[in-house]
């Protein structure tokens, strides 16, 4: 099935979600899934193709009625065919997950750096005015569809353009600061989770001990380090930039899916496009920055978090696939996730995470 990240396009790997976040075999029958916790109807099941139509006709486009789902989890997203046009990709925001003012507060960055020339997919203004429309209680946006492939980050030149792109994007982020977003912050990402875990009885009872004193070290060793360097700035950033959200198009990457924008440090957009060992990551790190450093200066200072904001992602991975364990959807795309196998490899790694946050961080040649 298509990947929403492809703005769409067919050819696009699926997005694994979490860099570096393990993902388990299919459980056997000694780690069977648990059910998921209730059997209400999700405000998604809703969202019958019928309905996708018509709220695209409430906003006056005129379909073909020819209409594919793309593998979106967090919002639902699909591409639609138009009369005498190109297909046009429709987004469909997860409900009471941002306020109205959240959401065009994102789309108000996207057009700003879209105005500025910078290769990002901005939602359409379809009336010429509005960018986030209102149908059966669901928010929704309508994007063109962009082609592209997934970005080749094992090759120099290709990371040297990437951190150009990136520092544009950082030099428009870091002029003003948003008002509605949130903030990229340890309690956002890890206690938030981590008490949602524990609070629901997600862990096996043999593991929950574990989990819940491991967690803790973790956070605190979290606190410490993001301590030390709280004098980084924090600035408007695309908040999810992996591979999976830049499509490579005519040798420019092009950002899609703002949804995670924050204010936050700007190595949280460089860190997910590293990859292999330490010698290999400051390898692809230094060409990052070089052309990085043509647009908006790279302070060397936050090398030093870029480990702490992998262990928010790996935590906040797991409390997110529990958040929305009730939406049907997930127990189909996430079957390995919740079974005894699955916590037991997460805190194996998380125990791995704790011993990486003493290591020396990366540094430039």
């Amino acid at each position: 099935m298509p990947n929403e990240n492809d703005m769409f396009d067919d050819e696009q790997d699926e997005d694994a979600l979490c860099n570096g976040n393990t993902m388990p075999a299919e459980p056997d029958d000694a780690t069977a899934q648990k059910e998921p916790p209730s059997t209400l109807v999700h405000p998604y099941q809703r969202l019958s193709p019928d309905r996708v139509l018509e709220a695209m006709e409430s906003v006056g486009v005129c379909t073909d009625a020819r209409i594919l789902a793309l593998n979106s989890y967090e919002n639902r997203v699909y591409q639609v065919g138009v009369e005498d046009s190109a297909p046009l990709i429709v987004k469909f925001y997860r409900p009471a997950r941002w306020t109205r003012e959240q959401i065009l507060e994102e789309h108000r960055f996207a057009q700003e750096l879209a105005d500025l020339e910078i290769p990002v997919v901005p939602p359409l203004r379809l009336n010429g005015v509005d960018t986030l429309y209102e149908f059966d209680d669901f928010s929704f946006s309508v994007f063109e569809r962009l082609a592209g492939r997934a970005p080749e980050l094992d090759n120099l030149d290709n990371l040297l353009v990437m951190g150009r792109f990136i520092g544009r994007v950082h030099a428009v982020g870091c002029t003003q600061k948003f008002q509605h977003r949130v903030n990229l912050s340890i309690d956002t990402l890890a206690i938030q989770g981590r008490e949602y875990l524990l609070r629901n009885n997600f862990l096996p009872e043999s593991l929950a001990v574990a989990y819940e004193t491991l967690s803790q070290d973790l956070i605190d060793k979290l606190v410490v380090i993001f301590g030390r360097n709280k004098d980084v700035a924090n600035i408007r950033i695309h908040g999810d930039c992996h591979p999976g959200n830049v499509l490579w198009r005519d040798d420019i990457p092009n950002f899609v899916d703002f949804d995670d924008t924050v204010m936050g440090p700007a190595i949280q957009d460089i860190w997910m496009m590293l990859s292999g060992d330490r010698l290999q990551k400051q390898g692809q790190l230094a060409e990052i920055v070089d052309g990085y450093n043509e647009f908006y200066d790279f302070n060397p200072k936050e090398l030093d978090l870029i480990e702490a904001l992998r262990t928010l992602r790996i935590m906040h991975y797991s409390a997110w696939l529990a958040r929305r364990w009730e939406d049907p959807a997930f127990p189909k795309s996430f079957p390995w996730f919740n079974t005894e196998r699955y916590w037991a490899e997460h805190i194996l790694e998380l125990r791995e995470q704790l011993a990486v946050l003493d290591e020396p961080p990366l540094r430039l040649f």
